[in-house]
């Protein structure tokens, strides 16, 4: 995923097709001058369907469409014919696609499965032919009614990983470099903060053909939930992660700090997500001297698992694996 082509929010204005008008009409044949009402029903206006597509990646190719409008029905016929419905408009979005209405808080809907469907605009219903209103009393009717309106709004799409592992962190602590070495993926990697601008996934293969997704977002500030440094635009990306792995470089100078930091910004944007399987990984270790380990050792938080790692050295990797894969698979 590379900056320009990962899109992960769009809103749109959407509108779905109008119904078709019934028809006011009347049967007339050689030898039936004055037949009965027989005019048809208008056909249904166009849905604005959004389906899920596990090829795509992105939201990038609805980031343009401002305003998409479905096809109206088409009128009723003689003869009682109902009128053609108008075309169904298809949105593919990737899985873990969210739907808002406007401004709404509100998920319509999650798209979680691939050819998932689900409607998000219904076309309006075709008007009723005047065939509908005849009676005893009432042989000849010239009623016919219009096609309804189909409803219209703006909606947000929003994007959310679905990833096994999410990488949590400050800034430049390791979390793309240790992605780059477990998977395939090629992030991009500086000696800078906030390198990473956008999520990254990777596939990392793990004992008997097994494999686990991991996805790396950019790095966490203090005041993130607050809007400082990126904010809280990558975190809605983890919410989907089923456990968190914790990076703190091995040079921090309180751990322990740095550790209570992320899981306030965190409990601000959502509760929920200390709720999820927790590891802590301390990176760069292979920056500190024996001495240096033995004191880091006795500094760290004692309310969560700890393993310490070096993606350089290839130190601790195979354990973090098999750690991450005891918490997505418990006993």
């Amino acid at each position: 995923m590379s900056s320009p082509n990962f899109i992960d929010y769009v809103k749109v204005y959407l509108r779905a097709g109008k119904g078709g008008a019934g028809v006011s009409h009347f049967m007339r044949a050689k030898f039936v001058p004055k037949g009965g009402p027989d005019g048809g029903d208008g056909g249904r206006g166009g849905h604005i369907i959004l389906r899920g597509d596990k090829q795509r990646s992105t939201l990038l190719h609805l980031k343009y469409r401002k305003y998409i409008a479905a096809i109206n029905g088409q009128p009723g016929g003689d003869g009682c014919k109902t009128g053609a419905s108008g075309k169904d408009i298809i949105l593919d979005v990737p899985l873990g696609t969210v739907a808002k209405r406007g401004d709404q808080v509100e998920v319509l809907v999650e798209i979680l499965e691939d050819n998932q469907k689900y409607i998000l605009m219904q076309g309006g219903k075709g008007g009723w032919g005047n065939t509908h209103f005849k009676s005893p009393t009432h042989q000849a009717p010239h009623i016919a009614y219009p096609g309804e309106p189909g409803m219209e709004d703006w909606m947000v799409l929003e994007l959310k990983l679905l990833a096994d592992v999410g990488l949590v962190g400050l800034p430049n602590v390791g979390k793309s470099t240790l992605l780059s070495v477990v998977s395939a993926a090629k992030p991009r990697i500086d000696n800078y903060p906030f390198t990473t601008l956008v999520p990254n996934l990777g596939v990392i293969a793990y004992r008997n053909d097994h494999s686990l997704v991991m996805a790396d977002i950019p790095g966490i500030i203090e005041g993130a939930a607050a809007g400082k440094g990126l904010g809280t635009r990558f975190l809605r990306h983890i919410e989907r992660n089923s456990v968190l792995l914790f990076m703190i470089s091995a040079t921090s100078e309180n751990i322990c700090v740095d550790y209570a930091m992320l899981c306030r910004e965190l409990a601000a944007y959502n509760p929920f997500l200390l709720e999820k399987p927790r590891l802590l990984a301390i990176s760069k270790i292979d920056l500190l001297d024996h001495k240096g380990r033995a004191s880091l050792l006795q500094a760290l938080p004692q309310d969560i698992e700890r393993l310490c790692i070096s993606s350089s050295t290839g130190e601790g990797i195979a354990a973090l694996k098999d750690a991450i894969w005891k918490k997505l698979h418990p006993k």
